[in-house]
């Protein structure tokens, strides 16, 4: 039987209520292991954005996959829960490429791996661009909030 990890994140407890729960990501990851015949061994959840690198429970799931020689499948909802910026991207990409790592989006119905075609790593790129746009927008949507209400209009 093939061995997986799920990785789970949520930005903020605020979004965890907001319908992007944690226990629904495991739910729904746990069942398409199930279907596919995978054995989880670690699930990795964060409760952070990820914007930024440096998340805890990624760090430590990347290092799980570095040691471990039989788990070779990281489960994720998809591609803004597992990263929104390029640093960790191309940390997974390089683990995809030298460690044979699939990583399974799976409500993109996406896998992503050292053999995935180049139509495939397109769109997964487009994806990855997207939800670097989104945080990096929400970012200046609230700096403008926070100027318009100090009396300061842009």
């Amino acid at each position: 039987m093939n061995t997986a990890v799920i990785y789970a994140r949520v930005s903020s407890r605020e979004q965890e209520r907001e319908g992007y729960s944690i226990p629904a990501q495991l739910k729904l990851l746990q069942e398409y292991a199930r279907q596919r015949g995978l054995k989880v061994v670690r699930e990795f959840v964060d409760v952070e954005s990820a914007k930024n690198p440096g998340r805890r429970e990624f760090g430590n799931m990347l290092r799980f996959l570095e040691t471990d020689e039989q788990c070779r499948v990281v489960l994720v909802e998809k591609t803004d829960r597992l990263y929104r910026n390029r640093t960790d991207a191309l940390r997974v990409e390089q683990m995809e490429q030298e460690r044979d790592i699939e990583i399974h989006l799976v409500k993109e119905s996406t896998v992503i791996g050292k053999d995935s075609r180049s139509q495939v790593r397109f769109t997964h790129d487009v994806h990855v661009a997207v939800a670097k746009f989104y945080s990096e927008n929400l970012r200046e949507e609230v700096k403008k909030g926070m100027r318009s209400i100090s009396g300061y209009i842009d």
